[in-house]
C-alpha cells in the first residue's frame, strides 16, 4: 500500500501538503531567484533535505542493528543549481558528521549504506551527488 499525501496550491506559489497517515501539514513556497518569497522550503530544498535525511535514517538502522546509538549524527546539505536552463538541481554537498565512539572497521559498512540509501537511488544520475564523511 502506497502512503497518500495530498497537496494543495494555495496561491501565491505557495503549496500545502498533508502526510496522510500521521496528518503532519508542511509547506512550500518559491525561492527568492525563482519568483518567490523564500519563506519555507522550496520543492528542491525538499529534495535535498529527503536525500540527508535519507541518509540519516538508513545510518540509524545501522546503529540500531548494531547495537549502538547515532544521537547526534549531523548532515548539512548545500544544494546547487543549474546556471542554464533547464532549471534543476545540479549538485547535492552533504557533510555528514559522524558522533564519536564508531569502531573504524564499521565506517566502509556505512558508506555502503549511506550509498544505498533510496532517495539517493531515485534521484536522476546527472546531479553530481558528494558525499564528504567527517569521523569523530
Amino acid at each position: 500500500m502506497g502512503v497518500k499525501i495530498v497537496c494543495t496550491y494555495e496561491g501565491d506559489l505557495r503549496n500545502q501538503a498533508v502526510h496522510g497517515p500521521s496528518g503532519v501539514v508542511l509547506h512550500t513556497d518559491a525561492p527568492v531567484d525563482n519568483q518567490g518569497k523564500g519563506a519555507s522550503f522550496s520543492p528542491t530544498d525538499l529534495t535535498a533535505t529527503s536525500l540527508a535525511t535519507c541518509i540519516m535514517t538508513i545510518l540509524g538502522i545501522q546503529a540500531r542493528n548494531l547495537g549502538q546509538d547515532f544521537k547526534g549524527l549531523t548532515i548539512t546539505v548545500e544544494k546547487h543549481m543549474t546556471t542554464l536552463p533547464p532549471r534543476r538541481i545540479a549538485q547535492l554537498d552533504l557533510a555528514i558528521q559522524m558522533p564519536a565512539g564508531i569502531a573504524p572497521e564499521l565506517q566502509a559498512r556505512l558508506i555502503r549504506a549511506a550509498e544505498a540509501c533510496p532517495v539517493k537511488q531515485s534521484l536522476h544520475p546527472d546531479i553530481v551527488i558528494n558525499l564528504n564523511w567527517h569521523w569523530a
